[in-house]
C-alpha cells in the first residue's frame, strides 16, 4: 500500500537539459520502459523505509538519486527527477521545524539530525539550487493544485485498465492532447490493472490557467489565504519548469481511500474552475457551492488522518 500521499509533478523534455545529460536520460527512459508509475513510487517508497528502520536511520542518501518518472508526450520524451537526497532534507527540516524537539528526538536521534542538517548546509553552500521537481501533500491535496488543470484531462483507472503514467510514459493512453472530454480507462493487452486518478497538461496552459484564477482570486477576494497560495504555486512553477515541461497532478495513495463511486464523482478540479468562474462573473451562489463542495469533500478525507 503506497503512502497517502499526492503528487504535483514538472517533466521536463530531455531536449532542454544540459547536452551532457540528455545522453544519460535517453538511455534511462529507454531501459525503464517496463516500470510503471505505481512501482517507481513504491521503489521510492521502499528506499525511504529501509533507511528509516536503519540502525541509525539515513535520514538521506548519501549520493543524489539518478532516477526519474518518464513520460512519453508525442514524440518527445519527459523526465521529472526524484530527486531523493534534497526531497529528504527538505523534509527533515520541515519535520524539525513543525515538532517539538523532545517529540522529534523520539522519532530521530539528534545526532543523526544534526549530521543530516550539517551535510544539508554544506550543499547550500555550494549554491546548489533548493527547487524540487515534486511536491507532496498527505491526506489531502491543496485546493490551487486544481487550477493548472481541465476536467477533460482526466484520466482515470478503477479496477482495470493501464496505468495512465506509466513511468515509461502514457502506455497507451496517449494523452498528448490537451483534453479528450471523457476518462480514459481502457485496458491494453499485458497490462496491469493500475488504480489512479492523475491530470496531466502542457505547462504554458497550466500556468495561464492559473495565472487567470489568481487575477480573479485578487480582484474579487484581494489579499487573502486563496491568494497567497495560488502565487506560491505560480512562483514554484516559475522557478523549476521549462517553457516546454508538462504539469501532473497524482491523486498518488489518496486513491485508495476513496471507493469507485467517490473517485468516478470527484469532479474536484471542474468545481475550482467552476468556483473561478463564479468569482469573475459576480455568481456569488455558484461560487459559493461549489467551494463548499469540494472543501467538504477534502476535508472528510483529511479526517481520516485522525481514524481509529
Amino acid at each position: 500500500m503506497l503512502p497517502y500521499t499526492a503528487y504535483l509533478r514538472v517533466y521536463q523534455p530531455v531536449t532542454a537539459l544540459p547536452r551532457r545529460e540528455q545522453a544519460y536520460w535517453r538511455a534511462y527512459a529507454e531501459s525503464s520502459g517496463g516500470i510503471g508509475r505505481v512501482e517507481a513510487m513504491a521503489a521510492e517508497h521502499a528506499d525511504a523505509l529501509r533507511r528509516l528502520v536503519a540502525a541509525p536511520p539515513v535520514l538521506a542518501p548519501e549520493q543524489e538519486s539518478r532516477d526519474a518518472y518518464v513520460r512519453v508526450w508525442g514524440d518527445d520524451t519527459y523526465i521529472c527527477p526524484w530527486q531523493t537526497r534534497l526531497r529528504s532534507w527538505l523534509a527533515v527540516r520541515e519535520f524539525r521545524s513543525a515538532t517539538p524537539a523532545r517529540l522529534s528526538a523520539a522519532f530521530v536521534p539528534e545526532p543523526v539530525a544534526q549530521a543530516t542538517e550539517e551535510a544539508f548546509q554544506r550543499w547550500r553552500d555550494r549554491g546548489e539550487p533548493l527547487r524540487t521537481h515534486i511536491l507532496t501533500s498527505t491526506w489531502g491535496i491543496p485546493l490551487p493544485w486544481f487550477a493548472p488543470f481541465a476536467a477533460g484531462e482526466r484520466r482515470l483507472v478503477l479496477e482495470a485498465g493501464p496505468d495512465p503514467a506509466t513511468a515509461r510514459g502514457d502506455a497507451g493512453v496517449h494523452a498528448h492532447s490537451s483534453a479528450t472530454g471523457s476518462d480514459r480507462t481502457e485496458a491494453l493487452p499485458g497490462t496491469q490493472p493500475s488504480r489512479a486518478l492523475v491530470y496531466v497538461t502542457e505547462m504554458a496552459t497550466a500556468r495561464r490557467r492559473l495565472e487567470h484564477a489568481i487575477q480573479v482570486l485578487e480582484t474579487s477576494l484581494g489579499d487573502s489565504a486563496a491568494l497567497g497560495a495560488g502565487k506560491r504555486l505560480e512562483d514554484w512553477l516559475a522557478g523549476v519548469a521549462h517553457p516546454g515541461s508538462l504539469l501532473e497532478l497524482d491523486y498518488g495513495g489518496l486513491v485508495h481511500l476513496l471507493d469507485d463511486d467517490e473517485l468516478r464523482d470527484d469532479e474536484s478540479v471542474a468545481e475550482v474552475a467552476a468556483a473561478i468562474t463564479g468569482l469573475e462573473t459576480g455568481h456569488e451562489e455558484l461560487t459559493v457551492a461549489m467551494y463548499q463542495r469540494v472543501t467538504q469533500r477534502w476535508k472528510s478525507i483529511q479526517a481520516l488522518e485522525h481514524a481509529n
